[in-house]
C-alpha cells in the first residue's frame, strides 16, 4: 500500500544542509557547514543554576502552560526591547519553539496555496523551505550591499501582490550582510504602500563586533516611530545564538491580531512550547548579565572570524573573494565564473571539510558560484587545517579542471 501523502508533506523538500551536515559527522570532518555558535560560548554553569532554581520552586514547571508562554518571560523579553529601542509589549508576544517555528506559524496563517512571498536574493534556505511546504511561491528581490532595491522590490510588488516579505537584515543568512538605515525605512514604506506585510527574522542582530559603529534599528522599529495603529512588520527572534540552541525558545512580536491567530495555530500545532525551559530562561535573565555575555561572544566570533579569513587570504586563492561581515555568523564566499560551488563541495569532503554551496540559498535562478562559510562553530585550534583542507579542495578543482581540457592526440 502506498502512503497517501498530502499536499504540505509533498511540498516539503529535504533540507540541502541538513544533508550536508549529516555528511559532516563522518569521522574526521571539520565542518564548516552548520549555523551552529560556539558550545564554549554556552553560560552552562548560569542556565545549570537557573534550572536549579525552576525546580526548586516545585513542580508547576511541569505542568501544562498557556500557548502564549510564560508571561514573566515575555515581560523581560519586551523590556529587553524596548531598551533597544523596539517597542514591545508582552501582550503582542508569542513565545516559540526556535524562531523556526515562528517562520512556520506565520507562513501557516497567512499562506494559501499559490500565494507570492518575496524574500532577499539571496535568503535563509529553510524559510524557502517552509514556503514551499505551504505552497507558496517565493521570489527573490536583487539586493546588494546594503539590502534589497527598492526599486526590484517596488516592481515585485506590484508584479506579483505578494502576502508577505521575508526578510534577514540584520548580518543575514546566508551573506552576513546589513541593511543599512535607509534600505529598511524604504522597505517599510513601500510595503507600508502596497499593504503588504514584513516578517523580520533577526536570530543574529545582537551579536555585533563594532556595536558602536552599527546604528541599525530593526524594521519593527522604523515601522512603529513612522507610523500609527498596529505594527505592518512581524518581528521574531530566538535564544539561540545568544544562550543555547538546546533551550528552543523563541518569540514572535506583532499586532494584537496577528498573535492571536498564530497561538490558534500553535495550539495545533503543539498546544504550547517548554514550559520549564521558559521558566529556566526566565530565572536566568533575572540574575545573569547577558548584554556581557553577549559582548564576550561577540569579541570571541570576531577573533575567530579574522584568524579564519587571514588564513584564506595566505593561501593567494586566484579570483576567491568574500565579504568582511561586522557580526554574525557566515562568510559568503564568490568564486571565479565556471568553479561550481557544488563540485568543490564535493572536493571539500574528499578533503574531510565541509561547507554549503550557495545554490539553494536562492528562489530563482541560482548563483553557482557562490559558498557560505560558517566560522563560529569549529574549534580556533582546528581553523589553520581547515584553510588547509579548503585549500587541497581548491587544488583538486584546478587540477580536474585542467585534465578536462587536455587534448590527446
Amino acid at each position: 500500500m502506498s502512503t497517501p501523502w498530502s499536499k504540505m508533506a509533498q511540498n516539503t523538500p529535504s533540507s540541502v544542509v541538513r544533508d550536508m551536515l549529516q555528511a559532516a559527522q563522518a569521522p574526521g570532518m571539520i565542518s564548516l557547514a552548520g549555523g551552529l555558535p560556539a558550545q564554549t560560548s554556552f553560560p552552562l554553569e548560569a542556565i545549570r543554576l537557573a534550572y536549579e532554581k525552576v525546580f526548586m520552586s516545585g513542580s508547576a514547571a511541569l505542568q501544562y502552560a498557556e500557548t502564549e508562554g510564560y508571561r514573566p518571560l515575555r515581560v523581560k523579553i519586551a523590556e529587553r526591547l524596548e531598551s533597544k529601542g523596539l517597542p514591545a509589549s508582552p501582550d503582542h508576544m508569542l513565545l516559540t519553539t526556535g524562531s523556526q517555528q515562528s517562520i512556520d506559524l506565520i507562513c501557516r496563517i497567512l499562506l494559501d496555496p499559490g500565494d507570492r512571498v518575496l524574500v532577499e536574493s539571496p535568503t535563509y534556505l529553510a524559510a524557502l523551505q517552509v514556503i514551499q511546504s505551504y505552497q507558496g511561491v517565493s521570489h527573490g528581490v536583487a539586493c546588494d550591499d546594503h539590502g534589497m532595491l527598492p526599486e526590484s522590490l517596488e516592481e515585485l510588488l506590484q508584479l506579483h501582490r505578494p502576502k508577505l516579505v521575508y526578510i534577514n537584515p540584520t548580518f543575514s543568512n546566508p551573506t552576513g550582510k546589513v541593511w543599512s538605515r535607509e534600505r529598511r525605512q524604504q522597505a517599510v514604506d513601500l510595503c507600508r504602500k502596497y499593504g503588504v506585510l514584513i516578517l523580520e527574522d533577526d536570530p543574529y542582530g545582537e551579536i555585533r563586533f563594532n556595536p558602536e559603529q552599527l546604528d541599525v534599528p530593526a524594521l519593527a522599529a522604523l515601522d512603529a516611530a513612522s507610523y500609527e495603529g498596529p505594527s505592518n512588520v512581524i518581528y521574531t527572534s530566538t535564544f539561540s545564538k545568544t544562550v543555547a540552541p538546546g533551550l528552543r525558545t523563541g518569540w514572535i512580536l506583532a499586532a494584537p491580531d496577528i498573535v492571536k491567530i498564530a497561538a490558534r495555530a500553535k495550539q495545533g500545532a503543539d498546544l504550547h512550547s517548554s514550559s520549564i525551559d521558559q521558566r529556566a530562561l526566565h530565572a536566568l535573565l533575572e540574575t545573569f548579565d547577558l548584554d556581557g555575555h553577549i559582548r564576550h561572544i561577540s569579541q570571541d566570533y570576531e577573533e575567530r572570524m579574522k584568524k579564519l579569513t587571514t588564513l584564506m587570504a595566505s593561501k593567494s586563492w586566484d579570483g576567491i573573494t568574500w565579504n568582511s561581515p561586522q557580526g554574525g555568523m557566515f562568510l559568503w564566499l564568490q568564486l571565479p565564473e565556471g568553479m561550481l560551488a557544488s563540485n568543490l563541495f564535493t572536493y571539500g569532503i574528499q578533503e574531510k571539510v565541509c561547507i554549503v554551496p550557495g545554490d539553494s540559498f536562492y528562489a530563482g535562478t541560482p548563483e553557482l558560484n557562490r559558498m557560505r562559510i560558517n566560522f563560529t562553530h569549529t574549534d580556533p585550534e582546528l581553523l589553520p587545517e581547515a584553510a588547509q583542507r579548503m585549500d587541497r579542495a581548491i587544488q583538486r578543482w584546478h587540477a580536474s579542471n585542467q585534465s578536462d581540457h587536455v587534448v590527446t592526440m
